[in-house]
């Protein structure tokens, strides 16, 4: 959602997109909403009472229907500028919610005994950090390798655990994407397997900005990729087309013209239904993912 580091601190995306989800919000009536990273460009915050957090934050995504807990992860330029004032905001703010770099989320499916569970972990603690938005460039090595291998073993042990008939990762770094910055290849390395392993439904992330859908299969099982990060800047690169698995993009929208998209989940007991919108409110895309098999 990132906004700008100058006046008025949004980009005309940036407040098309939070129109539209106040909108969709009000129909649907969300229980939470994830933002996955680049929170604010370029740089971050720079303490917790950095006006930031209200110029591109609470006095953008204003409708009734957004007040709901909001629960996120840093993105790289989040690391450019302090993120632990960006933890601390969320003793701060009534919706905003950012325990920790790395964190587990659990929630029922209203009237079912169906769960839900979130791996939310920070993709720039675990492969490094990267210059820009705006070259293609790839993390090359964490800033620290104990923080990263003691993620590593976490992420590992709430896959291995979970039980949940859906079940999440949420990161700012895709691993796949056909766009501007590509699969990332520490999380192609690292993460993939655990993905697989552990029978993951579906990967969510952001850092190029345009919506995507990819999927992949082991063992003919599916595991799906959502990539949601047009809500403050549309770039409509394919330059990473031929570096994802043969087949394996199903979907790609940068409308230049647009103001913007997000995409919005509903979960029930049958199905978690991931459904793609731009900010006039159409409908772009849409994908049915069934309860894991355990």
């Amino acid at each position: 959602m990132g906004g700008l580091p100058v006046f008025p601190y949004t980009t005309p995306v940036e407040r098309g997109t939070a129109k539209e989800m106040g909108i969709m919000a009000s129909q649907y009536g969300p229980s939470f909403i994830l933002e996955i990273g680049d929170n604010f460009y370029y740089d971050g915050v720079a303490n917790v009472s950095d006006h930031r957090f209200r110029d591109t934050f609470e006095e953008v995504y204003t409708a009734p229907s957004l007040q709901v807990p909001w629960y996120l992860v840093a993105g790289n330029h989040d690391h450019n500028g302090n993120v632990t004032a960006q933890i601390m905001y969320t003793q701060t703010s009534e919706r905003w919610n950012f325990p920790d770099l790395y964190y587990p989320l659990s929630f029922t499916v209203p009237g079912t005994s169906d769960t839900v569970d979130i791996v939310m972990i920070d993709t720039v603690s675990l492969c490094g950090n990267v210059l820009d938005d705006f070259h293609g460039y790839q993390p090359k090595a964490p800033e620290n390798l104990k923080v990263a291998e003691d993620q590593w073993t976490w992420i590992e042990e709430k896959l291995a655990k979970s039980k949940a008939t859906y079940l999440l990762v949420a990161g700012h770094f895709p691993v796949y994407s056909i766009a501007e910055h590509g699969p990332t290849e520490c999380l192609v390395d690292r993460l993939l397997p655990m993905l697989y392993k552990y029978r993951v439904t579906a990967y969510m992330c952001g850092h190029d900005h345009n919506l995507q859908h990819l999927r992949t299969e082991n063992e003919g099982i599916p595991l799906d990729f959502i990539l949601s990060g047009a809500a403050n800047f549309i770039d409509p690169s394919v330059e990473h087309v031929q570096a994802v698995p043969k087949g394996s993009s199903l979907f790609h929208w940068a409308d230049l013209s647009a103001l913007g998209g997000f995409v919005f989940t509903e979960v029930t007991a049958n199905n978690m239904t991931f459904n793609y919108i731009d900010a006039s409110g159409k409908m772009l895309h849409q994908t049915s993912l069934l309860p894991r098999k355990l």
